[in-house]
């Protein structure tokens, strides 16, 4: 099946393209810049697309992002360190923003004649993004349905909206995922934080697979500290 990636460059969406492209036909890879904190992101996945031997097209919305004020990660705000389960973590929500990218993807997939879009959206996630539950996808595909009748049959792909992330560190090293040429942290430093919600998780979700985590993190041990304080919560 003729299937185009939603590729950040982070750890879930690279491991979903390595597994699209072993299971499926990858067309190519499509990103978006948002005016999100910083851009390192869109260059690992600008090296999984090279990697991929596939188109890499990214989308320009900073005028969009910059109207979606609030956010940790469009904003002058601070982001907040700890787990993904802490109620802090509300201030990293982008408003709508899987729909509108999904709502792009769909269009460029419709444009080129693909059969599918692929987004890593997971159970990890569902707790403050809510265009990352299951109800939300199910929902998106069949407006996505409607919106394209009679032009083209685009189905959404998301293999990992009922499984966690270690799943997803589990699928990736089956499928060969370079892990270390993935970027998930929020801040955009040298090296990952360590101590965001998105590099914790990172953390976790090797510690859970039982695979060897090759990031390199400035505060290597917080994790286990925020999974304590979210277990005491």
């Amino acid at each position: 099946m003729k299937t185009i990636v939603i590729c950040s460059g982070g750890l879930d969406s690279v491991s979903l393209a390595h597994m699209v492209a072993a299971k499926r036909k990858l067309t190519g890879l499509v990103s978006f810049d948002y005016g999100q904190r910083h851009r390192k992101e869109l260059d690992y996945a600008a090296l999984c697309a090279k990697r991929l031997d596939v188109p890499h097209d990214i989308i320009d919305m900073r005028g969009i992002g910059a109207a979606l004020t609030g956010s940790a990660l469009t904003d002058d705000v601070d982001v907040p360190d700890g787990h993904y389960a802490e109620e802090t973590m509300r201030v990293t929500v982008v408003p709508n923003r899987n729909a509108i990218m999904l709502t792009v993807a769909y269009g460029i997939a419709a444009a080129r004649g693909d059969q599918a879009v692929a987004t890593a959206v997971h159970g990890g996630d569902h707790f403050i993004y809510p265009d990352c539950r299951p109800d939300f996808t199910q929902a998106f595909e069949f407006m996505q349905y409607m919106a394209l009748d009679g032009y083209a049959d685009v189905s959404l792909y998301t293999p990992f909206v009922h499984r966690s992330k270690a799943d997803i560190v589990t699928e990736g090293q089956r499928h060969n995922t370079p892990f270390a040429e993935t970027w998930s942290c929020y801040k955009g430093g040298e090296h990952h934080c360590g101590r965001c919600g998105t590099c914790v998780e990172r953390r976790e979700a090797f510690d859970l697979a039982g695979v060897a985590d090759p990031t390199q993190y400035d505060d290597p041990d917080f994790w286990a500290e925020a999974i304590k304080r979210k277990i005491l919560a």
